[in-house]
């Protein structure tokens, strides 16, 4: 077994660099916090955060070890889900079907769009006036 598995998990433009290492389920976000330190209340970020592991009965198991970086909170929560997702897959190929039903292995590539030459933003005209 080895000593810790590595995956990157992204959506939008947040970035998630994954650790998992055998323990006892605590999730470290940039060398210090926690989940709920880290993205405060409100959302269940946790359970989506939780999911791949609750989805392969490893909760338990391993101890996360993350670094986010860029976009909010809501596509860090799901760069890191992707990451954990991922890590599963090298920790154990067998995960593939579980995570792949429920959509985790999939990165979310839609991203905001660039603004044109000429227009107001990336679609958006100015107004028109004929006279």
């Amino acid at each position: 077994m080895a000593d810790s598995y590595y995956a990157t998990g992204k959506r939008k433009t947040a970035i998630a660099r994954v650790w998992l290492r055998p323990g006892t389920g605590n999730i470290k976000l940039n060398r210090t916090t926690n989940v709920e330190d880290y993205f405060g209340g409100g959302d269940n970020f946790r359970q989506i955060v939780e999911r791949p592991l609750v989805l392969t009965d490893t909760l338990g198991k391993y101890d996360v070890i993350a670094t986010v970086r860029g976009g909010g909170k809501s596509a860090q929560a799901d760069a890191l889900r992707h990451g954990i997702s991922r890590a599963l897959l090298v920790v154990d190929p067998e995960n593939r079907p579980n995570l792949k039903r429920a959509g985790l292995l999939t990165r979310d590539p839609r991203t905001k769009e660039r603004k044109k030459y000429g227009l107001r933003s990336a679609r958006a005209r100015f107004q028109f006036s004929k006279r």
